[in-house]
């Protein structure tokens, strides 16, 4: 008789499941990053507008009011240094 070596069966490679502890943001992140976005999009909408009926007509007050000057970006670099905050935050 011939003696074959045998070799043992493996299982095949399953694909590594993510813990909890493997995900780079968490809940809290995520949530932050939509708050951001959403400033973002009101700083953006806040600075919208502006358009005269009359092409002719220069409104200087309506373009270069507190809302679109000021306050509109204030509101974006807000949303932006959210975002900045919402990556960089480690999970607790």
């Amino acid at each position: 008789m011939s003696k074959t070596k045998s070799t043992p069966v493996s299982k095949p490679a399953s694909a590594p499941t993510a813990n909890a502890d493997d995900m780079a943001f968490v809940k809290q992140n995520y949530m932050l990053m939509i708050i951001g976005v959403v400033l973002i999009i009101v700083g953006y909408m806040l600075m919208a507008g502006g358009k005269s009926e009359d092409p002719n007509v220069f409104n200087g007050d309506e373009i270069f009011s507190f809302r679109r000057i000021t306050l509109a970006p204030i509101v974006v670099l807000l949303g932006y240094a959210i975002e900045v905050y919402a990556i960089v935050k480690k999970a607790d």
